[in-house]
């Protein structure tokens, strides 16, 4: 059975990406579920996989939301559509957009094809995370609550972060220290 390796880049920033394996008899609906874990989206939100080419052009559409195959149909399924039924070319692509209101949208890539899967390994697999994923609501980073441990912790209260601060580096005042043989770290100050 083929493990197939798709890379997914975040349209926005192609630093951050997510190397994904799965076999090509797993369905589209899979893939999209291991993107929705790998970049820690809800799953809430409708998604299409669109097939694509070299310039990233939006080709035939399959949708989260459909749920049977039919003949001319505008969309296929992703839950019936095994991966590999649409991999024709070495660096096959994809343009997959998470919730269609907010228009996440990545780009995938076939970037590795394997004969053989690796033993004891749940597919699909996350292979490899870089870059910070997206916030998909608001912004990611410290709980507000936090903050306030660190604020108790260090105790940075409107006070003493008023003093402490001395007169190095304000306008007016001289330094009299030699910078003989002081080593330029790039910081910019002069």
């Amino acid at each position: 059975m083929a493990i197939l390796r798709f890379r997914i880049f975040w349209e926005d920033d192609d630093q951050t990406y997510r190397d994904i394996e799965l076999p090509g008899t797993q369905s589209f609906l899979d893939l999209h579920k291991a993107i929705v874990l790998a970049y820690e989206f809800d799953g809430k939100h409708p998604a299409s996989f669109y097939e694509s080419n070299d310039k990233w052009q939006y080709g035939r559409e399959l949708n989260s939301e459909v749920l049977v195959n039919k003949k001319d149909a505008p969309a296929l399924s992703m839950m019936k559509t095994p991966v590999a039924a649409l991999v024709f070319i070495p660096d096959q692509k994809f343009v997959y957009v998470y919730d269609p209101v907010k228009k996440w949208t990545f780009l995938v890539e076939l970037i590795g094809v394997s004969k053989e899967e690796t033993p004891r390994r749940v597919y699909p697999f996350l292979l490899r995370k870089e870059g910070i994923a997206p916030a998909q609501y608001g912004i990611k980073g410290v709980n507000p609550d936090k903050i306030m441990e660190i604020e108790e912790k260090y105790d940075l209260g409107a006070e003493e972060m008023a003093e402490g601060f001395g007169s190095e580096g304000e306008e007016g005042t001289e330094s009299t220290e030699s910078t003989e043989g002081a080593e330029d770290l790039g910081g910019g100050f002069e």
